[in-house]
């Protein structure tokens, strides 16, 4: 069978879950990220256990909300489910990749949870290896479950809250506006101000400034 993928102009819904609960007997979290193509800034995860009798409605993909109906998404997820929160800081992003860091972070939002035991749908193509219990990857699982469609909307409203209140102490990259990622108003800002501690260091456009940086600074130049 190949990977579960949902049609067009469909919605999330609870049908995973209850496959999944039927298997195993355990309540099922949805877990996502935000943050992983970024040039600053934390990677996000979100792991949410939903109550199946006080789902929110109007669930879906964090990315086809407006700014707007995700903090009214979030508040309502936040004050009717069980919800973990980790943030992969950019010093493990540089230290471990990006993708590791993100799997870390699926890891430890999912053991952090406060339910003795659970099962879990995952955003993506595979299932972190060691991660602490049983486990389903879900490809577009943010359009399909909306246990992994609240986890998407939490860890967006979480680090887009952090960007920018990062953006009122580094001014200058328009983080408010693009929330780290790699715009024209971000690269203007580099170019003016240079790389700040929030910066990925080991991501590709961040280290040829810091290879310009560092050219320019060499003897007799």
């Amino acid at each position: 069978m190949g990977p579960t993928q949902s049609p067009p102009n469909s919605f999330p819904n609870y049908d995973l879950e209850a496959a999944l609960m039927d298997l195993h007997g355990l309540p099922v979290a949805g877990v996502d990220e935000a943050g992983r193509g970024p040039w600053a800034g934390p990677v996000v995860t979100a792991a949410v256990v939903l109550n199946p009798d006080r789902i929110p409605d109007g669930l879906d993909d964090s990315k086809k909300l407006t700014p707007e109906a995700r903090e009214d998404r979030y508040a309502e997820i936040m004050a009717t489910a069980c919800v973990s929160v980790v943030i992969g800081q950019v010093a493990r992003i540089d230290r471990d990749n990006i993708l590791q860091a993100t799997l870390w972070a699926m890891r430890t939002a999912f053991r952090n949870l406060e339910v003795p035991q659970a099962a879990a749908l995952i955003d993506g193509n595979a299932v972190p290896k060691r991660f602490p219990g049983q486990a389903r990857a879900v490809i577009g699982g943010d359009g399909l479950s909306v246990s992994i469609a609240a986890a998407s909307i939490v860890a967006k409203v979480t680090r887009d809250r952090i960007m920018v209140r990062l953006s009122k102490r580094y001014r200058g990259y328009g983080w408010e506006n693009n929330k780290g990622y790699g715009t024209p108003e971000h690269a203007s800002g580099i170019e003016k101000h240079g790389i700040c501690p929030h910066h990925r260091r080991s991501f590709a456009p961040i280290q040829r400034v810091l290879a310009r940086q560092n050219e320019g600074a060499l003897p007799g130049r």
